[in-house]
């Protein structure tokens, strides 16, 4: 079917051609009914034939368009036309990446930029059970305004992959889920798709990679003169290494996409939401800093001081000067000003100007304490509590009334609970509305807009019980303008993320525009005095936070530039602004069954990491690598009663000997391991020849061997026993098994399997044993005393549930639920958790924020 311009197509009129393809013929059409352009693709005639396959189109089409995520083409209607089947979505300006990639390969800032945005769309769709399939530089769209889109999401399911002597080709398809069906693209397929076995989203992330491949080097990572030689290649073969195409790459990049090209599903990432993580971590940690990661440890970006970063960067004369306003210009030499507010450690998790505009209320955990209410001055260092303990701050009226939130509970560092209004001067706090998020006043103090979420959605209520808007996505703030004709609020379409858009809705007639999008680190925003702009921080690749400003007409400036994580808070009438920087830092706690007093912190600088507990409880091994031990990773012990800790030397700690004399360490550059003695010795080299890439190490229960997981000449983990009397590694398990514990007789080991299974290596022979009873997402922590039962971890990051599980039948029974000592700030518990064999006593690594108030001057 040929569409001339003109024509009409159903309540569309047909306006150009913009290009045909397998898939069907694409037009810019126009939709009267909205007033607005639209993008038609016709499907090829084929498909009308078909009845069943014409179902399952308009099925999966209908799927795709609830993604509504920023990075997946948006899809507006589905149907067909005289027999045609046909879909509508947006219209957009810009360039597939195959026809930016004919120009040669990006940079490497820019590459991230556009893989973060990619991961985040597949994300999404994972999220709803939708996987792509025929991901491909065709299906990448980058817009003129520095958007990644993914295009034909769950249409390649209907397609079948057939040899006719090209690149691609497509037949009809009855059920994607069959054995032997080959859906994709060639060079763009995952070795499951190439062998025509079932896939899911594990697929998805594998192309990904060979897209990133081809981003940062400018060739293909999979291609051959044919098909075969291509699939071949794509199921026994590694892409040359990055630096041979003579592009400078970090390291950093080459590992991810090396992750993502692993040929069995289970050694990729395991969600594009962790891949889109570390992608986000690789960029800020290669741009904010040189903070060299230890192995397995999560990827967060170091946060230098404020202040200390405001002084170099005033010295250097880095800030922006002037900047057009209104009034005129700022004066050059106007450097910004930066006034720290507060001294304590501990998390702030929010903060207003009073109306005199020289107190600041503030909510804050000090010290291990509940979050409560403070009041502070610009011109001292002193806080004063208000009486309102476990209650976070919302807002402050301009007569000085409170808007609270009741049992306070922390998400993202902030609170969330019951409404209540209280006064400034003080007095019972009177509670309005259960399970708020976030609340703000009207100009005149006599009403709140709202955001909390209600069935699975989060509203907007001005005022409240008003409803202005929903979302099945998420809103971190709304402000109510000088005026109180709008609100300005963070709306990120995926839950739980901090990208997406400032938007603005009217008060009265509920109109919604998007001011600002794109961005990352989005989590407040405040309106100037004049309600003219919105102002937040944010950033749209990697990089640093930059406070920026928009117009009402969405015209954005670039106001200052803000080292490390920094939040808006709030306007004084006189434009001085209140800022929240934080600090990310590890934290560690100690604890037992038999202590009476309860939990510790045995923490040392700002990046302790446990590592392993002796047998009785009494000694800790940790590492620390932040910026007290250079950023790099040293290893530490110290005594459960807490006692100093004392260095034994470099590298990052992995495990002790069971008569605790010696502590098992990894160095890097290049990597190998070391034995550190933890009294008088010295200190012994590991050689081990046959490993390449180490994993894990620990000490078997006699103490003369080590338990070393690594790979090998194949690229795949394999388990290793080393004999410190001999120098002799063997292995003791096939390929691609990892093994992560040592039974007590040291006869067993607990191993992670290749089909994603745990199961026990038996060392005197015998086939793999499975473990019964685990759950998805749960880990491996210690092998009881009693041989028959293994610890293990619940999923969850926020507090973790530790299990005792009787490997052969499956029963288990609760053990100990654990919580840092000081919740304030968390962020999560690190994966490892280290237990004594009886279960006794154990220790956890948690992450949390740390956050300052600062006063800002000279800013416009």
């Amino acid at each position: 079917m040929d569409l001339p311009p003109n024509t009409r197509f159903g309540p569309y009129e047909i306006l150009s051609r913009l290009g045909a393809g397998g898939m069907g013929v694409v037009y810019r059409a126009h939709d009267s009914r909205l007033g607005r352009d639209v993008a038609i693709k016709v499907l090829p005639a084929h498909f009308s034939s078909d009845p069943e396959r014409l179902r399952r189109f308009e099925q999966e089409a209908r799927a795709t368009g609830i993604l509504n995520h920023p990075n997946i083409l948006a899809i507006f209607d589905v149907g067909t036309q005289d027999g045609a089947p046909f879909l509508v979505s947006e219209l957009l300006e810009g360039e597939t990446l195959r026809d930016r990639l004919a120009s040669g390969p990006l940079k490497a800032k820019k590459a991230i930029d556009y893989a973060v945005q990619i991961a985040r769309g597949l994300a999404a769709a994972h999220q709803k059970g939708l996987v792509h399939r025929d991901l491909k530089p065709e299906n990448l769209f980058l817009t003129t305004d520095g958007r990644a889109k993914i295009l034909d999401f769950g249409l390649a399911k209907l397609l079948e992959q057939r040899d006719l002597g090209g690149d691609s080709a497509t037949a009809p398809q009855a059920d994607h889920t069959r054995s032997g069906a080959i859906l994709g693209t060639a060079g763009y397929m995952s070795p499951e798709q190439a062998r025509g076995n079932p896939v899911d989203h594990r697929s998805d992330i594998f192309v990904f990679g060979a897209i990133l491949y081809e981003m940062v080097s400018g060739r293909r990572a999979f291609r051959h003169d044919s098909l075969v030689e291509t699939l071949h290649a794509i199921l026994k073969d590694e892409p040359p290494d990055l630096a041979e195409s003579g592009i400078e790459v970090t390291p950093g990049i080459e590992a991810v996409i090396r992750r993502c090209l692993e040929k069995k599903p289970e050694d990729r990432f395991q969600s594009a939401q962790d891949l889109a993580f570390h992608l986000e971590a690789l960029g800020d940690r290669s741009l904010v800093s040189s903070v060299k990661q230890a192995p397995q440890a999560r990827p967060r970006p170091m946060i230098l001081p404020l202040g200390l970063l405001v002084a170099a960067f005033a010295a250097m004369g880095l800030f922006f000067g002037a900047k057009k306003i209104q009034s005129g210009y700022r004066p050059q030499n106007a450097i910004p000003k930066f006034t720290r507010l507060t001294f304590r450690q501990g998390n702030v998790t929010n903060a207003r100007f009073a109306p005199d505009g020289q107190t600041v209320v503030y909510s804050a955990g000090w010290g291990g304490t509940p979050v409560e209410i403070y009041t502070t001055r610009v011109d001292s260092p002193e806080s004063r509590r208000l009486g309102f303990p476990s209650v976070g701050l919302f807002s402050v009226s301009g007569s000085g009334k409170l808007a609270l939130a009741l049992g306070c509970e922390l998400n993202w560092g902030r609170c969330r609970g019951m409404l209540a209004e209280s006064a400034l001067g003080g007095g019972a706090a009177r509670e309005i509305l259960e399970g708020v998020d976030s609340a703000d006043w009207s100009p005149d103090g006599t009403q709140l807009a709202v955001v909390r979420p209600v069935e699975g959605r989060y509203r907007l209520e001005y005022p409240i019980g008003k409803v202005l808007y929903q979302t099945n996505g998420w809103i971190t703030d709304a402000k109510v303008s000088p005026r109180g004709d709008a609100i300005a609020f963070c709306h990120h379409p995926v839950l739980g993320s901090s990208a997406g858009s400032i938007d603005v809705i009217d008060t009265k007639g509920g109109a919604k525009r998007t001011l600002s999008s794109g961005w990352k680190g989005l989590l407040r925003v405040a309106w100037n005095p004049s309600g003219d702009e919105v102002w937040f921080a944010g950033r749209r690749s990697t990089g640093i936070d930059r406070i920026f400003a928009v117009s009402l007409e969405g015209k954005e400036r670039e106001v200052v530039a803000a080292p490390g994580y920094i939040e808006i808070l709030d306007f004084a009438r006189d434009g001085r602004i209140l800022g929240l920087s934080s600090t990310i830092r590890t934290r560690m706690d100690f604890g037992s069954l038999d202590r009476r007093e309860g939990d510790r912190e045995l923490s040392w600088f700002d990046w302790s990491t446990a590592a392993d507990l002796s047998a009785d409880g009494k000694m800790l091994l940790f590492y620390e690598w932040g910026e007290a031990s250079g950023n790099a990773p040293s290893v530490y012990v110290r005594k459960s009663d807490g006692s100093d800790a004392v260095r034994l030397g470099e590298g990052k700690a992995l495990s002790l000997s069971p008569d605790g004399k010696w502590a098992l360490a990894l160095e890097s550059a290049p990597q190998h391991l070391v034995l550190l003695p933890t009294g008088a010795g010295l200190k012994r080299d590991v050689q081990l020849p046959a490993i390449t890439e180490l994993y894990s190490a620990s000490f078997f229960p006699d103490g003369d061997r080590l338990l070393v997981v690594g790979e090998g000449s194949g690229r795949l983990p394999r388990s290793y026993i080393y004999d410190l009397r001999t120098d002799i590694a063997r292995p003791v398990s096939e390929p691609g098994v990892a093994a992560a514990l040592i039974s007590p007789d040291g006869e067993q080991l607990a191993a992670y399997a290749p089909d994603g299974v745990f199961a026990i290596i038996p060392l005197r022979g015998g086939p793999l044993v499975p473990v019964r009873g685990m759950r998805p997402g749960e880990r491996l922590l210690q092998w009881s005393s009693d041989p028959r039962f293994l610890f293990i971890r619940g999923a969850s990051d926020s507090s973790v549930d530790i299990d005792r599980l009787d490997y052969k039948t499956g029963q288990r029974e609760v053990w100990k639920h654990l919580k840092p000592v000081d919740p304030v700030g968390q962020i999560g518990i690190e994966g490892v958790v280290c237990l004594t064999p009886d279960g006794k006593s154990y220790a956890f690594t948690h992450w949390k924020a740390i956050g300052d108030l600062y006063v800002i001057e000279n800013v416009r």
